[in-house]
């Protein structure tokens, strides 16, 4: 059990279980998975592009990132069906805590004029998107190793039912939202 873990079970869950007056811990809603996804349109006319992309992400998950391929053909974009074009990564459990706990607390706080993240990011069922427009910004990777500045989306799925009990726990959790 990482340390953000142990956190999330002795401060959070009592904090939600006031909150929302839930009468069993069980009823506390947690993180389920955390996805990173790096779409890299230009690895249709450079496959190289795409070797990099992965390396970049494996680098920041500290988990092997798959490669994405088009479900349909989109001529304007001159893809075809089954072509890659992008990676993502699905962290859980240890994993998921660890990546939490470094964009909470080393990475968001990073960001030229950051002033929180969107608060209106929310799905309507308790999952929670973020996009980050640059993978310099994690101290896994290294500036002069970078072939070209990739941005990428982190998508946080929680057990929550409505936005407002999965706002109040990544807010709990160290989630800076803006005013």
């Amino acid at each position: 059990m990482s340390a953000y873990e142990e956190f999330y079970q002795k401060d959070v869950v009592p904090a939600m279980q006031q909150r929302f007056s839930y009468k069993n811990t069980m009823e506390v809603p947690k993180l389920e998975k955390i996805c990173l996804n790096m779409g890299v349109g230009a690895a249709t006319q450079n496959p190289g592009l795409l070797d990099n992309a992965v390396e970049d992400l494996t680098r920041i998950a500290g988990q092997r990132a798959v490669i994405t391929r088009a479900k349909k053909s989109v001529s304007a974009f001159k893809v075809r069906t089954g072509m890659s074009v992008g990676c993502k990564v699905t962290l859980r459990r240890t994993r998921m805590y660890e990546f939490l706990n470094k964009l909470v607390n080393l990475v968001l706080p990073q960001i030229r004029d950051f002033r929180g993240v969107n608060p209106n990011s929310f799905d309507g069922h308790g999952n929670y998107s973020l996009g980050l427009q640059e993978q310099l910004i994690f101290p896994e990777i290294e500036y002069d190793q970078v072939s070209e500045i990739r941005g990428m989306n982190v998508t946080i799925t929680t057990t929550a039912k409505t936005d407002e009990e999965a706002r109040e726990l990544l807010e709990l959790m160290g989630m800076p939202f803006r005013e």
